[in-house]
């Protein structure tokens, strides 16, 4: 982690200092910097809009464009996506300098003009592109967890990643399997990987806070026309393997249940 990306960390959490202004989410040598920034963009189509811009600075930074991530209740997904690929535009301007700063208050000062864009493209593809399927773009992950030592911590933290990325799906005990399966846009559903890589979710034998290191990736694939789309995220509890199957054969998840989970029990 080179040290102008720690004191531009510095200056965000002196500039965004309210409450959940500046969020620090993970900090590695290897890995880099993971942060939330929440901004208020002030009227914009006579409401006030919520942006949570995840950024995450690699050890590269800022030779390397941060990885970036936007989420907005007052905003759909596909203006949250056109928001991400202008920051990124602008950030390509910024290199070896640091950046976070002026991303921000770039898209304070265009939020507006990328939504209306947004909405001419938007109009144009549809035109262009009838009867393409809407969940285009949607992936999904299948992600098995060893354990989870700080159950009720881990099981929250999971919880506020997935809402913040505007992920859904499932958080699957059955005996000692502990499955996760999202949805969600695939850069939603990198970002989601990244944290779950590079934070301190659970603690150690000691009692002390560590990464996971024992997750394994079992799927990530596109969303397919006869798989169902999760509405929201739950956290679930199964007593037999038979309700775990149902959970996935009710969601067109056969398949996916019959070549990664019965391998679990083995």
């Amino acid at each position: 982690m080179s040290e102008l990306a720690r004191e531009e960390l510095s200056a965000l959490a002196a500039i965004y200092c309210e409450p959940g202004g500046c969020e620090l989410l993970a900090a590695s040598e290897t890995h880099g910097i993971s942060f939330r920034i929440q901004i208020t963009v002030k009227e914009l189509l006579d409401t006030d809009v919520l942006l949570k811009l995840l950024f995450h600075l690699p050890v590269s930074y800022p030779s390397t464009v941060p990885d970036i991530s936007v989420n907005s209740d007052q905003l759909t997904r596909a203006q949250c996506m056109d928001v991400k690929d202008k920051l990124l535009e602008q950030a390509k301007k910024h290199l070896s300098e640091p950046m976070v700063h002026d991303l921000i208050l770039w898209i304070q000062q265009h939020l507006k003009d990328v939504i209306k864009e947004s909405a001419t493209v938007c109009s144009e593809k549809t035109t262009s592109s009838k009867g393409t399927s809407a969940e285009d773009g949607i992936w999904m992950l299948l992600l098995h967890l060893d354990h989870m030592r700080a159950k009720a911590k881990y099981v929250k933290t999971v919880e506020k990643w997935a809402s913040d990325l505007r992920l859904t799906g499932r958080l699957m005990f059955m005996g000692k399997i502990i499955l996760i399966l999202l949805q969600g846009d695939r850069s939603s559903i990198k970002d989601y990987l990244i944290l779950q890589k590079t934070c301190k979710v659970d603690v150690d034998s000691s009692g002390k806070k560590c990464k996971e290191k024992m997750m394994s990736v079992l799927c990530e694939t596109e969303v397919q026309s006869q798989h169902k789309r999760f509405q929201t995220f739950e956290v679930k509890e199964y007593s037999t393997l038979k309700e775990l199957q149902k959970e996935f054969e009710t969601a067109g998840l056969k398949t996916l249940f019959s070549e990664f989970v019965p391998p679990l029990l083995k």
